[in-house]
């Protein structure tokens, strides 16, 4: 090989170089900065999820206390405006948290939440009736409270399937 050919080879890969380095360095950050959308979207859901589920988790155990504490007085004799407002509030509350975790969450978490809020809602349907004198035969304070005692393996097992969802596996 002659030395004028070695120049003009030299000159050529040279000019290339120049010219392809940008090319490669933009696909570079092009796949770079894919990787932290990619990175970014899976925090971001992860974050919703969690947030759905603390939501989701705090509104049905306060759902279930005010049904107990309504329960309670009910029997009692002692349920007021007060606590009929405090227990519509939370039950309203549960069911947006319920709405908007079906649209986030995965369908085993779904399961036990549909297990969570079979027992709230028919719970619920009887505070309402006993608070009317509208009980049907069979329906009680006691016999609701009984019920309701059913939620609460429920709310556990739910609890902890989103916690193994999430990871926390202690």
């Amino acid at each position: 090989m002659t030395a004028a050919v070695t120049a003009m080879i030299t000159a050529v890969v040279g000019v290339l170089g120049t010219l392809l380095a940008p090319v490669l360095s933009q696909r570079l950050t092009a796949r770079q900065r894919a990787e932290e959308a990619r990175l970014a979207e899976r925090t971001r859901r992860f974050e919703e999820r969690r947030d759905a589920y603390t939501a989701m988790n705090r509104a049905s155990r306060q759902f279930h206390t005010l049904l107990k504490d309504a329960l309670h007085r009910i029997r009692d004799g002692v349920y007021t405006e007060l606590e009929r407002d405090q227990l519509e509030e939370a039950r309203r509350d549960y069911r947006d948290r319920y709405a908007e975790a079906q649209m986030v969450v995965p369908e085993r978490i779904l399961d036990a939440s549909r297990s969570v809020n079979q027992v709230l809602a028919g719970v619920d349907a009887v505070v309402k009736r006993l608070d009317r004198g509208l009980a049907r035969d069979g329906e009680s304070a006691e016999e609701a409270l009984l019920d309701l005692k059913a939620a609460e393996p429920r709310l556990a097992a739910m609890r902890r399937l989103m916690r193994a969802d999430l990871g926390v596996t202690e």
